[in-house]
């Protein structure tokens, strides 16, 4: 049972005031701030804070003692690599459009890279590890984003409401197919579009965009999310895109699993994400980073309809688990009130990582006499080692709502 002090990734998207307001730090940031990661990823693993006040990397820890840290199973499972990766997403500006692929394509594509030698770390590689790469994430703040293929009919009706001159065949070309195969068909005539023909479409969409939103039309939100897209990308195929996708808005609490071959995009808003520990990332567009639209198509995953919102699954008074069919990783939360203040035991026979969201929680195990006892700020973090005892986890305060709340990420269930 471990403090941990915790990267800080500063990408362009990112914000000015959540991951520094979490931390406690002053607001706002001179950059932006976009991703806190907790965890054993190579590129900025935690640091594990000793009780002398000496520091240790959670990778170097998992290296000298697998089986302490991760327990024999997973070890045995994921070769001695902690298998997810905890993060806090804070987006100030949308993210670039992408999916993951399978453990099946992202192996294939792997050892194909491999054998033609590209460089891991080289711009145009698509499959840096042999790993999928699921996605869970949960709402801290109202979260937005587009994910997972619309209805086929329902974008039909979009379109017919938008009536853009020069998407009349396309609005055809799906009308006469409304299903996955349809939209395999649109969405591959869309990113496979000269420049020259964008630089004619997209400024006849955005106006017709603009039109439906003064119309305060059954479409308004998904038009807004394309002129706020377009401005951002100009004549970029990704703003096309974004008219095949659902359109979420989450609530603090509720979240979406993104499986192999969702393609999605993050808008705007602080949430927890939990990854498999993967950079796999296929870019379909709304980046300047590489885009492979052959690779893309054989990742997508075109089956249409209203993408599953998550309310998580409430075990007790404290406890709430978000269940989803990801090997490598579990997520649930635990939050308290006045009238819910009670002890909690967390146990668990894999490694874990806590992360305290709201006021302060104290942790407590008995590893001889006396008992042992961590106090966690809001923003700070823990490492539970696999062979660590049963950690029993209660409010120390709460804050000024009223709440105490702690999320727990763990290793799959073996």
């Amino acid at each position: 049972m471990e403090l941990l002090r915790n990267a800080v990734r500063p990408y362009a998207w990112g914000s000015r005031t959540a991951i520094a307001d979490l931390l406690g730090r002053p607001v706002p940031t001179p950059h932006p701030e976009a991703e806190l990661w907790m965890g054993a990823h190579p590129g900025d693993p935690s640091r594990v804070l000793g009780p002398d006040g000496d520091e240790m990397s959670l990778l170097s820890l998992l290296d000298d003692q697998p089986s302490h840290h991760l327990g024999a199973e997973c070890v045995r499972r994921w070769g001695g690599r902690l298998p997810f990766l905890l993060k806090v997403l804070a987006a100030d500006e949308p993210l670039s459009l992408q999916a993951h692929p399978s453990p099946e394509q992202a192996a294939e594509g792997f050892a194909r890279e491999e054998r033609a030698g590209i460089p891991r770390n080289a711009p145009n590689r698509n499959y840096p590890d042999p790993m999928a790469k699921p996605e869970l994430l949960c709402a801290l703040t109202e979260f937005h984003a587009l994910a997972g293929f619309r209805d086929a009919q329902r974008t039909v009706r979009l379109l017919d409401a938008l009536q853009v001159p020069s998407l009349r065949a396309h609005r055809e070309l799906l009308a006469g197919q409304p299903d996955a195969d349809g939209l395999r068909a649109l969405f591959t005539t869309w990113i496979t579009l000269p420049e020259h023909y964008l630089r004619e479409v997209l400024p006849e969409l955005l106006d017709a965009c603009v039109a439906h939103v003064r119309e305060r039309g059954e479409f308004a939100l998904e038009c807004r999310t394309v002129l706020e897209l377009g401005e951002a990308y100009p004549n970029d195929a990704g703003v096309l895109a974004s008219l095949l996708l659902n359109r979420l808005v989450l609530q603090p609490g509720e979240a979406i699993f993104l499986p192999a071959g969702n393609l999605h995009a993050y808008l705007h808003g602080t949430g927890i994400e939990i990854l498999a520990n993967s950079d796999n990332i296929l870019r379909c567009g709304l980046t300047p980073k590489h885009v492979n639209v052959p690779e893309l198509l054989k990742v997508l995953d075109f089956s249409c309809g209203d993408m599953r919102v998550l309310k998580g699954e409430s075990l007790d008074a404290n406890r709430t688990a978000y269940r989803v069919p990801a090997e490598e990783f579990e997520l649930s939360r635990l939050d308290w009130t006045p009238a819910e203040s009670g002890t909690v035991r967390v146990d668990s026979p894999g490694p874990q990582i806590l992360l305290c969201t709201k006021g302060t929680v104290r942790l407590s195990c008995s590893t001889g006499d006396p008992t042992r006892e961590v106090h966690v700020p809001r923003g700070g973090s823990v490492w539970l080692a696999a062979s660590d005892p049963a950690v029993d986890v209660r409010p120390a305060e709460l804050d000024g709502e009223g709440q105490a709340q702690i999320f727990r990420a763990a290793a799959g269930a073996f």
